[in-house]
């Protein structure tokens, strides 16, 4: 009797232990979210209000007011050598520097690109973070992946509850008589904004089980949708005969649009097992990763002409170079993926090469971030 009722209280005693760290980790993630939701607004005490005349500011420095407390929260959690945070905290004060030291004109293209490709490049750091010590070995650089992809799910959910709230709170105030835009404006949407990604990335770590069911089964709906609305533009574009306009805006989007193409592929690759046999959802997938090639390299060329007229612009050089990193991970992902379904090469090989690709991008956006503003005498 004595026996049978010790072993309940050791478990009892162990259960408690995992309650306690629990209850511990969630405190540190609430003051880490409360902490990025405050960052943002610390500007204010030194009159760098959130508006028009600071937008640039703001938005060069968005990933800093966040991203370095993700990094806290992971480091506390996986305790990598102090080595590794120390190189940890030099890459963000790096960034820090870069972003607001050069003398960026009004509207200038180089600020404009900082902004963009500092969260890229920074990224990086945050997957090193999360690793631990198994960047290179162990799987951690697929998990990163995956926990990418997860988060980025989580946000957009907790973004559409956040849109729904702020809708209701405005709601209640012009009951009362009282306009609450700024309420929303400088309190609600940028500190929510900045404090989920703390919360969204807790939730993956803690809820892995319930998102990735779901996480599958958005990359095999959005991955045929994607490669029908690839071939449907590429068919209107010879139909027509309209090139692609190498503008700023359509740059950046359709560059968003092919890396989105590649987060796809790269989730996909994730959330899949290497030793599963080919299916039809590997056909579908090469199938998006031809037409994001074939519209790539009809990018490059209208990027090509365009230099060669009007000359060289930080964005086209920009441009060049991202499409340049696609078009070449694009092609050999089409010949692994084509080489896999003939069955001359292991899953894993397309896995590999996925993953090498990853520090590429970033090496990229901190050439940008950190070259392309005296390059171009920040204009």
């Amino acid at each position: 009797m004595a026996a049978s009722s010790g072993r309940p209280s050791s478990l009892e005693g162990l259960d408690a232990a995992s309650r306690d760290a629990t209850r511990a980790e969630a405190v540190v993630v609430l003051s880490l979210a409360v902490a990025a939701a405050l960052a943002i607004k610390v500007p204010a005490l030194f009159g760098l209000q959130l508006g028009r005349d600071n937008d640039p500011f703001y938005a060069r420095n968005l990933s800093l007011f966040v991203l370095p407390l993700l990094t806290g929260y992971f480091a506390w959690k996986r305790r990598p050598a102090v080595s590794v945070c120390v190189w940890l905290a030099l890459v963000f004060a790096a960034g820090a520097l870069f972003a607001n030291v050069f003398p960026f004109e009004t509207r200038s293209e180089t600020g404009v690109l900082t902004a963009l490709h500092l969260p890229m490049a920074l990224w990086l750091a945050v997957g090193v973070a999360y690793a631990g010590g198994r960047w290179f070995a162990g799987g951690g650089r697929i998990d990163f992946v995956r926990f990418s992809g997860e988060l980025f799910i989580y946000y957009v959910l907790m973004a559409l509850g956040g849109v729904v709230f702020t809708a209701f709170t405005m709601m209640m105030f012009k009951a009362i008589g009282t306009n609450a835009a700024w309420l929303a404006q400088h309190w609600l949407i940028p500190c929510g904004a900045m404090g989920a990604v703390i919360i969204g990335s807790w939730l993956v770590e803690t809820k892995q089980g319930a998102i990735g069911n779901v996480a599958p089964v958005l990359t095999r709906l959005f991955t045929p949708l994607f490669a029908v609305m690839l071939l449907m533009f590429l068919a209107t574009m010879a139909w027509t005969g309209s090139p692609i306009r190498v503008e700023r805006e359509v740059l950046i989007g359709f560059d968003l649009l092919l890396a989105l193409v590649v987060g796809l592929v790269l989730f996909a690759v994730s959330a899949r097992a290497p030793e599963a046999p080919a299916g039809v959802f590997d056909w579908l997938q090469l199938l998006l990763v031809v037409s994001a090639l074939v519209a790539d390299v009809v990018a490059l060329s209208a990027i090509a002409v365009r230099i060669s007229e009007f000359g060289v612009t930080p964005n086209r050089v920009a441009a060049l170079g991202e499409n340049l990193i696609l078009l070449a991970n694009l092609a050999w992902s089409a010949w692994l993926y084509a080489q896999f379904l003939r069955g001359s090469r292991p899953f894993a090989a397309l896995e590999r090469w996925q993953i090498a690709c990853l520090p590429v991008y970033s090496a990229w956006a901190a050439i940008v971030v950190t070259v392309f503003p005296p390059l171009f005498a920040y204009a």
